[in-house]
Order: C-alpha cells, then structure tokens, then sequence
C-alpha cells in the first residue's frame, strides 16, 4: 500500500503540472494543428518522465539514458519556439530527470543551468525581470518536486523489498536452525542405532541373552530420538526472554521499525519454562508484524505485576477493513495458545482503535509466576 500510495502521489503531481501547461497553451487560442501538437509533446514528456522516474532507471545502460535525456531535452525546448513561456514548466521536469539519471555532481550543475536556461525565453519574450526570474524559479522548484517524489517512490520500493528479505532471511534462519537441530540431535542417536541393530545381528546366533539387553538399549536410544524430534519440530527450546527482547529490539530497527521496549529487571528472575514460552511469543510476534503488516512503530512491554507476567507487542501495521485472524485460525497463533495453556496462561490477539488511518493490532501473553520453577539461564 505504501509503494502504491507514493506512486500515486509522483503521477498525481505529474499530471497536475502538465495540466497546468496545457491550459496554459489553451489560453493562446491555438488552431487544431498546433493543438494537437502541443498534446502530442506533452504525452511525450509525460512517457519519457515515467521512465526518468522510475526506480530501475539507475541501472539502465548509459546509452538509454543518454539518449531519453536528449528526447527529453529536446522535447523541453524546443516547443519554446512555438509556444512561448507557456511550455516553461517542462523544463523544470527535464531538470529533474538530470538529477534522477545523471550522477550527483553533473546532475546538479546541470540542474542549476537549466533553472538559469529560462530567464532568455523570458527576456526574448519580453517579459519582465519580475517574470523572468519567476519562470527561472519555477523551473527549480519543478525540478525539485519531480526529483524529490521520485526518489520517495524509489525508497519505499526499496524499503518494501528489504522488509520482503528480512521475512525471507527469518524463515531461512529457521531452516537452518531445524537442520542443525536435526543433525545434532539425531546423528547420535541414528548411529548408534544403526551400530547396535548390526551387533543384534551377529549376537542372535550366537548369543541370545546378549542380544536382548542390546535390543533393550535401542528401545532407550529411540525413545530419545523420538523425543528429540518432537522437539525440533515444535521449536521449542530453552530461551531467555531478556535476550530476545534485545534481539527483537535490533530485528525491527534494522526494518525501519520505531520500537518501544518497556521491561523491568525482574523479567531476568522469570522460571526457565516461563521465559522460554514468553521469548517463543516475542519470536512469533516480531515474525508475524515483518512478514504481514505495514508497520512503522512497534511498542513491547514484558512486567511482573503482581503473580502475573505479561508481554505485550503492540504495532500500527493493521489497516482498517482488514480482517483479524484469531489465535484459532492460525498454525503460528494456535501453537503459541496452546503452549501458554500448558503453562496456565492465555494469549489475547485484539485491534485497537488509533487516531490515524490504520488501527493499532495487539498481542498479549499472560502467565502466573511459578515459585519453584529453575530460573532462566543467559543465552548467548
């Protein structure tokens, strides 16, 4: 929506000016030849600043863009001729273009002559030195707004693709952490299956009771492995939530997120199955707010109050008329319930109104403290 809006916005004020200009060269009662003309040049404009504006035109070969410059160039002033003053304002898109397309420091000087360019069709059109120095102005202040909007588009298309990589990477992060897991967990425990299954063999023959105490020990080490896996597959492991709420804090300022942390230094004495259901939530959280909202502030607030603990993620990404899943509809969600279920807390996933346009989405884990429950250990 954001990348969509600031188009809009660069395309609106495009055709605004060239509005303005075509009404201008209506004002000099035209006949239908130099009419069309007149339209046809300022399509063309329009067509060639698209292009100038878009925000791929930085890596465009230097050919294309020296000869859509010169299309340009030549469409800003050459009309002079036969319209006057009235055509000036194309010259302020052409100033924009240079600064789009060119390098920084020719951008600019040519920037400024073309600005300069316009006081002689208004000293050859004899217009005052009022006038004249307004056209040249108004050159620059064109140039500045088509500059300036195009760049903005540029930036929120590059913003909305980082933000697209830094879902991408999360996931891709989890995937390697799911295969570490799976190797370090399980490559024991499938090798020496495999080894002790090979000794079965060759005890069966000859020794049977030897046998049954080996196949004994399989029993064990596949239990274990059965468990090891259930535990990769949940994700759930021993977590501290006083360091994901540091690396919470870096994710979302690295999208450009403004985030509030409001915690307490209690939050370092939570039981170790507590905070690790909490840092699960955290983790879940930040990961939903990257990869399906648009926001730009986040507010987490992790307190003690009293015999409860809450932690709270709350961002302005949630626009209004969308739909609000609950923690039922959700693989990610239902999973986070039922873990703080077990715990004997609750998750509450709520909209809240705001003054702007878009409402405020909040997620919210409550769980008793526990009184004998092994405190949380530092995680590197």
């Amino acid at each position: 929506m954001a990348t969509r809006t600031a188009r809009g916005i660069l395309l609106a004020a495009l055709v605004c000016y060239l509005g303005i200009t075509f009404l201008n060269i209506l004002s000099l009662s035209l006949d239908a030849y130099d009419l069309t003309r007149a339209v046809v040049c300022l399509m063309l404009v329009f067509l060639l600043q698209l292009v100038h504006s878009a925000p791929g035109i930085s890596k465009a070969r230097i050919r294309t863009k020296m000869l859509t410059l010169a299309a340009q160039g030549l469409l800003s002033y050459l009309p002079l001729i036969w319209f006057g003053v009235f055509w000036g304002s194309m010259a302020g898109f052409f100033a924009g273009s240079l600064l789009l397309v060119l390098p920084p420091a020719v951008g600019w000087t040519l920037y400024g002559l073309t600005a300069l360019s316009m006081i002689i069709p208004g000293v050859l059109d004899g217009r005052g030195a009022i006038d004249t120095v307004y056209l040249a102005q108004t050159t620059a202040l064109t140039g500045l707004v088509v500059y300036g909007l195009s760049r903005l588009t540029s930036l929120v298309d590059q913003l909305h693709k980082a933000r697209t990589d830094l879902a991408r990477l999360a996931v891709s992060n989890e995937q390697l952490r799911f295969s570490r897991d799976l190797h370090d967990l399980l490559g024991y425990s499938l090798s020496a299956v495999s080894l002790k299954n090979e000794l079965i063999r060759r005890l069966i023959p000859t020794n049977p009771h030897r046998a049954c105490e080996e196949v004994d020990e399989v029993l064990v080490i596949s239990r274990q492995a059965l468990a090891d896996v259930r535990r990769v597959a949940s994700g759930y492991r021993e977590m501290s939530l006083s360091s994901e709420l540091t690396s919470a804090e870096s994710v979302l300022t690295a999208a450009d997120v403004s985030v509030t942390v409001d915690t307490q230094d209690d939050i370092e004495r939570l039981g170790l199955t507590t905070s690790t259901v909490l840092a699960t939530v955290l983790r879940e959280g930040v990961t939903n707010l990257l990869r399906h909202s648009k926001a730009s502030r986040c507010w987490i607030s992790a307190r003690i109050e009293g015999d409860v603990v809450r932690l709270a993620i709350a961002n302005d990404g949630l626009v209004l008329g969308s739909h609000l899943r609950s923690p039922h509809s959700g693989s990610g969600l239902g999973n986070l319930e039922r873990r703080l279920e077990d715990i004997g807390g609750r998750l509450i996933a709520q909209r809240l109104p705001d003054a702007s346009d878009t409402d405020l989405f909040r997620l919210m884990a409550e769980t008793p403290m526990r009184e004998h429950e092994p405190t949380t250990r530092a995680q590197g």
